[in-house]
């Protein structure tokens, strides 16, 4: 089953709610919320800290479960995850695929008030590398249609499946 549609620039360009995401708008922290504000705060900074945030962009309600990778590495080009950045904000980056269509997460929150501004981009190089392994898997099908094997037919050069 592909990960991704076929056109995912037309799809991103094209689409209402990627078009609304793709503005920076208001996003807030979502997580624990039947807990007070202090404790949700301390399980923000560490959920950040073990690389995943439950974030909502608040104009659309567009719920999201980001994961990132919140090593502190000092080589990395970029950081996902960012408590350096500007001080009382974290700053996040998080690739994904969105109904077919690659796309980054890229915005800050506040540390005390839980909320931010961010966007949704269109991740043009992982919709490379997604679209040519999509190519691959349309002419594996096309492959085994051709031998007459049918969409279950094993792919070529692979042994069927002894359960």
């Amino acid at each position: 089953m592909p990960r991704v549609v076929p056109d995912q620039k037309s799809k991103f360009d094209g689409d209402e709610l990627f078009r609304r995401l793709c503005r920076e708008t208001e996003v807030r922290y979502t997580g624990y919320r039947e807990r007070g504000i202090d404790e949700r705060r301390m399980r923000f900074v560490g959920d950040c800290r073990k690389g995943y945030a439950e974030i909502c962009f608040v104009a659309s309600g567009t719920n999201l479960q980001l994961y990132f990778n919140a090593n502190l590495n000092p080589f990395a080009q970029e950081q996902e995850c960012d408590f350096e950045k500007e001080r009382g904000k974290v700053h996040l980056r998080s690739n994904f695929i969105m109904n077919g269509v690659c796309v980054r997460f890229r915005g800050w929150l506040d540390l005390e008030r839980l909320d931010g501004i961010a966007c949704l981009e269109y991740d043009e190089l992982r919709a490379l590398q997604e679209d040519a392994q999509l190519c691959e898997q349309i002419e594996s099908y096309k492959q085994r249609m051709q031998r007459g094997g049918g969409p279950g037919a094993p792919p070529l050069g692979g042994a069927p499946m002894a359960w």
